[in-house]
């Protein structure tokens, strides 16, 4: 990309460009959410797992010592069927009082750690539901899809995953900017 191709996507004039402001505000989003989800659940769990930017803006892929570009596993396509399609995603969910209030555990199976089928996160939700219909709240779903979609990411052996209903319901995208975690972090 030449310096003039940089100024006019940082200015948002390349068609379906984001403004540099929003590219940075999403990119440090992104990158605030994995930090955070590292640590997201007991204070008992491990140290904090830092993953790259997920900047739109890429440098050359990396390459092998012959030359061939290394692949990049984040960037593989769905898969064209569900392998996990006759398996169950989550294994039990668990209510719980914490200091801030009632929890719900997520415990999710191998499968529903590994599933990547587009409609697999909605699938694993309506298990969650099967198992505990009271969790059938918007700020409870948005927390589970935010789950689904960045926490297993972050941290694939984290044994469950902690939904809130006091949690204010903000939407999906503010759900994602507060790591999964919106109205305040977990104690």
């Amino acid at each position: 990309m030449t310096v003039v191709d940089m100024a006019r996507y940082d200015s948002g004039e390349r068609k379906g460009a984001r403004p540099m402001r929003q590219r940075w505000k999403l990119s440090g989003g992104l990158l605030a959410l994995a930090v955070s989800l590292s640590g997201c659940g007991a204070a008992e769990e491990s140290s904090p797992v830092i993953v790259g930017s997920l900047s739109p803006l890429t440098a050359a892929p990396a390459t092998t010592a012959t030359g061939q570009p290394i692949a990049d596993p984040t960037l593989s396509p769905a898969p064209p069927v569900d392998t996990y399609a006759d398996q169950p995603l989550i294994d039990r969910t668990e209510w719980t009082d914490a200091v801030d209030g009632r929890r719900l555990l997520v415990y999710p199976t191998e499968a529903g750690r590994k599933d990547t089928f587009p409609s697999a996160g909605e699938r694993a939700w309506q298990e969650v539901l099967v198992d505990s219909p009271d969790a059938d709240t918007p700020g409870m779903r948005d927390q589970f899809i935010c789950h689904w979609e960045w926490a297993r990411l972050v941290r694939p052996d984290k044994p469950s995953w902690n939904l809130e209903p006091w949690r204010p319901a903000v939407g999906y995208q503010e759900t994602v900017n507060a790591l999964c975690n919106p109205g305040g972090p977990e104690r």
